[in-house]
């Protein structure tokens, strides 16, 4: 699968709660046809406003990343930055909830950012390669070229690195 991917989770549901299967191996790998594995779990928690990315990490060290919210929502958002790709710089979006129970599947070759839309957001991840700071890189967040339609009431809170990110123009990208 070399395109992004929102997995519906089969979600039980009762007067006693909720009950899902939140990764299984064989079914992801029927559902992204690939045989990468995942390496590191990883949790973010974000305040509202909150904009994260847009991240991802170059070869040999690029992560593919399964995304999912367990708490609050969140607008996630991946960009394709393969050059030789026909949907270069195009985005896809999806929310995420603690409601909907959606994942995100993020294959490497793509840019990975959230925005927070409740008071706190946290993010679960799955990747398929250990941090590399050698190899981690940002394209900015509101890049005119991408044009991602953020669900923004004001400005966005953003770490200083997210805000000195490159425009996808002078980002080191895939080939």
């Amino acid at each position: 699968m070399t395109k992004p991917l929102v997995i519906d989770p089969e979600v039980y549901q009762d007067a006693r709660g909720v009950f899902f299967e939140s990764f299984q191996l064989d079914r992801f790998r029927g559902l992204v046809a690939t045989d990468l594995s995942f390496v590191q779990d990883n949790h973010s928690r974000s305040v509202r406003h909150v904009l994260r990315g847009l991240h991802y990490q170059l070869a040999p060290r690029a992560q593919g990343k399964l995304v999912r919210v367990v708490c609050g929502v969140v607008f996630d958002v991946a960009v394709d930055i393969r050059r030789s790709s026909e949907t270069f710089g195009e985005w896809f979006a999806v929310e995420l909830s603690e409601d909907n129970f959606k994942q995100l599947w993020i294959p490497p070759g793509f840019a990975h950012g959230f925005l927070a839309l409740t008071d706190s957001a946290d993010l679960v991840y799955k990747v398929t390669d250990y941090y590399s700071p050698n190899h981690d890189r940002s394209i900015r967040w509101d890049d005119p070229d991408i044009g991602i339609e953020w669900p923004l009431d004001g400005e966005p809170i953003l770490s200083d690195k997210d805000a000195a990110a490159p425009y996808l123009a002078e980002a080191d990208v895939f080939a």
